[in-house]
């Protein structure tokens, strides 16, 4: 039994030593007994499969930022992080949480990097969610003392201090505007991913729906009314009416 346990325990300082290596060859030696050639050719293989993929769930930041710090941006989230999924679909997310709680801010950093990301991974997430499809309804809100409503799991509301959804290779914000972008990006009938630029009431009615996943749609809007103090409670709970109305029709909000 003794004999098994020191196996087993030779066997995990080997693997670790062999991804010690992969993740920095140029402080961590190459593992006893291996061929560094041989190695060297695994890890070039295992960073270019994650750098492409990180390529193509991200295209606007990639195309952001250039050639030599992308490849340092990848090669510090092969060597820092350690994900906690061998599904190469959540590499996305795990990139994610390295941007937020890992990376080390650099001085050559765009500001908005991390909002962008979280956007890009949200439009990737929304089209390979496994989450039903709430059916269309044009003629959903009938009654609003008896309706139910309830928020599509496949459609996210979001705020964000810089215009994510605009920014691209040629327009890079360095300074968030004075006003911050709302978004609802959401999944329609069709399996397409789209996104709606919403006003501070739009974003504040569609919180209010995934606080609680069901809501009596009077109760709803008479909430938001409240809020809105600036405003004759009869505007807003009208408007927010023909906002659900709208957004009904897209399958955005549906009875549950």
């Amino acid at each position: 039994m003794a004999e098994n346990k020191n196996n087993v325990f030779s066997f995990q300082e080997k693997q670790a030593a062999f991804t010690d290596y992969l993740r920095n060859p140029q402080v961590c030696p190459v593992p006893e007994g291996v061929i560094p050639e041989r190695i060297d050719i695994h890890r070039e293989l295992m960073f270019n499969n994650i750098s492409s993929f990180l390529e193509t769930s991200f295209p606007i930041l990639r195309s952001i930022i250039e050639d030599n710090a992308w490849k340092e941006l990848c090669q510090d989230y092969f060597l820092v992080h350690h994900s906690r999924t061998p599904y190469f679909s959540e590499i996305p997310e795990e990139f994610l949480s390295y941007l937020q709680e890992e990376r080390v801010t650099r001085a050559d950093d765009h500001p908005f990097i991390l909002e962008l990301a979280h956007y890009e991974w949200v439009e990737m997430a929304l089209a390979i969610s496994l989450d039903e499809q709430p059916k269309v309804n044009d003629q959903l809100i009938q009654e609003s003392l008896t309706t139910e409503i309830a928020l599509s799991p496949l459609a996210w509301p979001l705020a964000y201090q810089y215009p994510v959804h605009l920014i691209s290779s040629t327009f890079k914000p360095q300074c968030p505007p004075e006003a911050a972008t709302f978004l609802l990006v959401y999944r329609d009938s069709d399996l397409e991913v789209n996104f709606i630029e919403m006003t501070p009431l739009t974003f504040r009615l569609l919180q209010l729906l995934e606080q609680q996943s069901v809501w009596l749609l009077d109760d709803c809007l008479k909430g938001l009314a409240r809020e809105f103090v600036n405003f004759k409670p009869g505007v807003i709970y009208n408007g927010g009416l023909g906002i659900l109305q709208d957004l009904a029709a897209r399958g955005i909000v549906y009875q549950p």
